[in-house]
Formats: C-alpha cells, structure tokens, sequence
C-alpha cells in the first residue's frame, strides 16, 4: 500500500509540473479517456478540454500539500490534499480518483473546492 501511495503522489505531482501541463501528448497517458473535472471555478471538463486547455496556460505555480490516499479496490484509488495556486492566491481542497488501465494509473475524476484553509 506504501508503494502504491508513493505512485499516486509522484503522478499527482507529475501532473502540476509546467513541462507535464503543457504536454498533450504527456497528459494523454496521465488522463482517462472518460475524465471528468469539477473545476473549483464551478465548470465541468472532460479530457478533449483538458488536452486542448493546459498546454495553452502558463505555468500557475502549484504546491501540493496533505497528501493522502484511500484504496477503494486493487484497481482504483481516491487521493486528497490541498493545493495553493500562487498566480491566483487561492487554496483549494482536491480529491481526484485514479484507475488502472492496462497496467498504467490513469485520473478519471477531480474535483477543486476553493477554501480558506492555509491562509
């Protein structure tokens, strides 16, 4: 379970890297083909939006913190933690859901909940 922890926080943290963001390709191995996001702007993403929107941004600056995992079953997993977004100044509570495709880990679902925790 350590190692399966230790996985989920490299791809999670793989996944707020600038080089990874402005990646499709990279992103594509990363993001489910049936992703859904509820942004904590209120919007609803899927993958083509992700794919198309990220490598267009610059890079927000992004620290992860509280990090924690919740096994669901072998194959699928929920992972917690918080995020400050410096171009923004804004915390934010993030759950995503990833789940093994072929071998590979892959986020099917996220969600961002704006919030005053770390300020």
């Amino acid at each position: 379970m350590r190692e399966m922890k230790e996985q989920l926080y490299a791809l999670e943290t793989t996944l707020l890297k600038e080089e990874v963001r402005k990646s499709a390709e990279r992103l594509n191995e990363l993001i489910a083909d049936d992703f859904v996001e509820y942004a904590s702007t209120g919007e609803i993403y899927d993958k083509g939006n992700i794919l198309s929107r990220l490598p267009k941004e610059d890079d927000p600056g992004i620290t992860m913190r509280n990090f924690e995992v919740k096994y669901l079953s072998p194959a699928s997993a929920l992972t917690t933690f918080t995020i400050f977004i410096e171009s923004k100044q804004k915390h934010s509570l993030r759950s995503s859901v990833w789940i093994l495709n072929d071998g590979k880990w892959q986020m099917t679902f996220h969600q961002g909940t704006v919030t005053n925790i770390g300020t």
